[in-house]
């Protein structure tokens, strides 16, 4: 299994997300998975500029990374997403890289894949992050299997306890099997039912603004 792992953090992999990540990819790698790290320190991704090409022709005319991870990604089997809690949310870096997945959120293309969430926080709330997360990867197609935080203020010198190392570790190994296993998630497969269908609505609505995404439809998704 081949797996991306991207790290929306400042820090990069040495901070507390980075860490944390780490041990997600170790359980991975356990069961013989390869895990490449694409650290997002801010300006490897740009934000969106809401142009509509991507829509329009199927690339970013931006200069930066993006396409390149996409095509990782593309060619991956499973997706993990780690971002510390900024202010209730992902941090900017980790949102700029899914704000750019638009083409991608419109198309469903990392379909068949399966994903997980890393958080760290200084107080707490990991919880709606990582269903945020979740439901990112459900509307690009990618199963979600489980996701693991730390909450950084209830732990001492910055050691993750036993309980969280085993939880990350347990959180990789999970993806890896769930690839394998072909694993289905009934409420994850009637989310992403409903986007798809969604979706294809949208692209009969927008097809002469958008023929990429048109097309692509009726090449690889059967519409008319």
């Amino acid at each position: 299994m081949k797996i991306i792992s991207l790290l929306g953090s400042p820090h990069g992999v040495k901070g507390n997300t980075g860490r944390l990540l780490q041990i997600v990819s170790e359980g991975a790698e356990s069961l013989g998975a390869s895990v490449e790290t694409i650290v997002l320190p801010g300006d490897n991704v740009l934000p969106c500029r809401g142009c509509d090409v991507c829509h329009k022709k199927g690339k970013c005319i931006q200069h930066d990374e993006y396409e390149d991870i996409k095509h990782k990604i593309l060619k991956a089997d499973g997706l993990i997403l780690a971002s510390p809690n900024y202010i209730l949310n992902v941090s900017a870096q980790m949102k700029a890289f899914m704000d750019r997945c638009c083409g991608a959120v419109h198309c469903l293309s990392f379909e068949g894949k399966y994903g997980a969430s890393v958080i760290t926080s200084g107080g707490g709330d990991e919880l709606p992050i990582a269903e945020s997360m979740s439901h990112f990867m459900m509307i690009t197609g990618i199963k979600p299997v489980g996701a693991v935080w730390a909450t950084m203020g209830n732990i001492t010198e910055d050691k993750f306890p036993e309980d969280i190392k085993n939880n990350a570790f347990e959180l990789g190994k999970k993806l890896v099997l769930s690839w394998k296993d072909k694993a289905v998630f009934p409420e994850s497969e009637k989310i992403i039912g409903e986007f798809k269908e969604r979706m294809k609505q949208l692209m009969l609505w927008r097809k002469e603004e958008w023929p990429y995404e048109y097309e692509y439809w009726k090449k690889h998704r059967g519409l008319e």
